[in-house]
């Protein structure tokens, strides 16, 4: 085995915050002595939205003060209970769909994470899904609008998914694609709600004024994404853990292109803090786009070096009846306008992200299902 230079998962969190803030140095200025909600904080990106946040209170003159909203309904992860003894941070159990408590008070910004992202998970959930993510949405637009929201300024999280799957001419693909997306089929629960919610951000930022940003993740990955979460990776490093070979549920061939979480943690806070009202920005990492079967290849190699895998790769078929329909076969983003809009520019490699995935999920592999 190979020592890794990070040697805790607890190390890699604190590399990562550190870097969080030094990426948004320009922009933290704009947070300080400003009230934040951050709704469905409790999640994969709540992980490092919510903490970066509150790392950032020791660079700052005036603390952020962060309200964290979910209805906790797998409950208060360790790391979020952690947080929740930060005088800065508040912790309230709040769903999505309903309209934000009359006695909230008013927020300087709002991230609305809150969706059911894995593809297993909302094709079990569809109409659940699209109530967080069309319901929800309208619930913080109407507050922002309203005398109580004094205008709060939002992220909305969108997905790479309302591109479907794009044809070969738009890949790299630019926000003003439109895409290739099925309306009726198992993940168009998710695609055409994310879609749909788009078009209310911008309506509202055009006929209303309100100060809506929309951002399209392409593939994160890193700490804070559950092992039983049900995307490529955990599922990749679970077979890792287990001592078990790595399955590919898939030929292998789709490809991919993976930001690391904490790089595109900054592009987040950047789309709230300077990006155009209205707008959508991908946020994500242009190269290399790989096959699931190097994606596989490189976890394999990464755990010999770190945990002393001894396992391969390995095809077999899901159980699951629709598991690769409607599947993209390439993912790749055009991250032109957030570089030259915002700053936004990915610095982990791919290699280098798997390392402290591993190391991480060394130390959290317990949870229940997302």
């Amino acid at each position: 085995m190979i020592e890794s230079r990070y040697s805790t998962a607890a190390d890699v969190v604190r590399r990562d915050l550190d870097a969080i803030c030094d990426g948004l140095a320009d922009e933290l200025g704009d947070l300080g002595g400003a009230r934040l909600l951050i709704i469905g904080g409790a999640g994969f990106l709540g992980h490092y939205l919510v903490q970066a946040a509150a790392h950032a209170n020791a660079r700052l003159a005036e603390p952020i003060q962060i309200d964290v909203y979910d209805n906790y309904i797998r409950g208060v992860p360790a790391w979020l209970e952690r947080c929740g003894d930060d005088p800065n941070v508040t912790l309230r159990r709040h769903d999505v769909v309903d309209p934000i408590p009359q006695d909230a008070g008013t927020f300087d910004y709002i991230i609305h994470a809150a969706s059911i992202a894995s593809p297993t998970y909302y094709r079990k959930y569809p109409i659940e899904t699209m109530d967080a993510n069309v319901t929800g949405l309208r619930n913080v637009l109407d507050y922002s609008y309203s005398p109580s929201g004094a205008g709060s300024r939002i992220l909305y999280f969108s997905t790479s998914e309302i591109y479907g799957d794009p044809d070969p001419s738009n890949i790299p693909t630019k926000e003003s694609y439109r895409g290739l997306v099925s309306s009726t089929g198992p993940r168009a629960c998710y695609d055409e709600s994310k879609r749909y919610g788009e078009t209310l951000c911008v309506n509202f930022a055009r006929q209303r004024g309100v100060p809506v940003t929309m951002a399209r993740p392409f593939n994160n990955y890193g700490p804070g994404l559950k092992l039983t979460d049900r995307r490529v990776l955990p599922d990749l490093v679970r077979d890792v853990l287990a001592g078990r070979d790595i399955t590919l549920l898939s030929d292998g061939r789709p490809t991919r292109t993976f930001c690391y979480v904490a790089d595109a943690i900054v592009g987040y806070y950047k789309v709230l803090l300077r990006g155009r009202a209205g707008e959508p920005y991908n946020i994500g990492i242009e190269q290399p786009e790989i096959s699931m079967r190097e994606l596989a290849e490189q976890v394999a190699e990464a755990a010999r070096e770190i945990l002393g895998y001894e396992g391969r790769v390995v095809v077999a078929e899901s159980e699951e009846q629709d598991y690769l329909t409607d599947n993209p076969n390439r993912r790749c983003p055009d991250i032109q306008k957030a570089r030259q809009e915002l700053g936004f520019e990915p610095h982990v490699d791919l290699a280098d992200g798997i390392r402290r995935s591993l190391i991480w999920y060394r130390e959290n592999h317990d949870g229940e299902d997302a």
